[in-house]
């Protein structure tokens, strides 16, 4: 089973995009976080015609959205609030009766990190504290799950291009690694792209828009994005991808698709 998760930033802005990448990569289920589209005007019919005939989704207009698309049938399907707002950043859904997915758009959390005078940082890190409440209550390690998406988050010294420039960036605080690695624990998740790389190596996912004619060569990158698996799914990994050269389509995403393999 091939799964992607990709930070499509407005999925009707690059449906064509998706629809390339779909054909080239063959996935047996996308999840996309920032769809920025009401569900009425989410394209359902591309993804149809691609064999994406399982779904569920949850959207609004110009911020935030995630989506679930898969070729496998999809049951038991969730909206989760978090921290009492409704702003489309939390589904799951069980993949063909084998695995729960969770699919999560963690908020970026502006641009100051000091949840005393930015609302934003504030909302992002009472977003993980209760994600990293609510799995061991609500589900257990010993389930088999996947959770995947756009967490916000660069934890580890590698996952950003200058460890030191960014203990002060907003992505990379001590403060937000701290809580990161309390989530990853709360029910023994494997960070399943790591499982394959080593720490020791630099591996990016984000590249910003600010360098935009100049982002490849100055790889000032930061890994955002993630797929975790519970330990019960960990024997079953086959193997990561992460997309960068989808970072140079045209009118791209400033975020690559994340791939993960997985055997029966």
């Amino acid at each position: 089973m091939r799964l992607v998760t990709w930070n499509i930033n407005s999925v009707r802005l690059r449906i064509e995009t998706v629809m390339k990448m779909l054909d080239k990569q063959k996935p047996d289920v996308i999840c996309l976080q920032e769809t920025k589209t009401p569900d009425e005007f989410f394209p359902l019919d591309a993804f149809k015609d691609k064999g994406f005939k399982h779904y569920h989704f949850t959207g609004m207009k110009s911020y935030n959205g995630v989506a679930i698309l898969s070729k496998l049938p999809l049951d038991q399907v969730e909206i989760h609030k978090r921290v009492g707002k409704t702003d489309c950043r939390h589904i799951s859904a069980r993949v063909d009766k084998k695995f729960e997915l969770h699919n999560i758009y963690i908020p970026a959390g502006g641009y100051e990190p000091d949840p005393e005078i930015n609302d934003k940082f504030k909302h992002k890190l009472d977003f993980v504290d209760e994600l990293t409440q609510w799995f061991p209550k609500e589900r257990s390690a010993s389930t088999p799950m996947i959770a995947v998406g756009d967490f916000n988050i660069a934890p580890l010294e590698n996952d950003v291009w200058d460890h030191k420039k960014m203990l002060k960036v907003v992505s990379h605080t001590p403060i937000e690694v701290e809580k990161f690695k309390k989530f990853q624990d709360s029910v023994e998740w494997v960070d399943a792209v790591r499982h394959f790389v080593p720490e020791d190596k630099k591996l990016y996912s984000w590249w910003s828009y600010r360098a935009e004619e100049n982002w490849d060569a100055a790889d000032k990158g930061r890994r955002l994005d993630h797929i975790w698996v519970t330990k019960k799914l960990k024997p079953a990994l086959k193997k990561q991808q992460i997309l960068r050269e989808l970072r140079g389509w045209e009118k791209p995403s400033d975020h690559a698709p994340v791939i993960l393999d997985l055997t029966d």
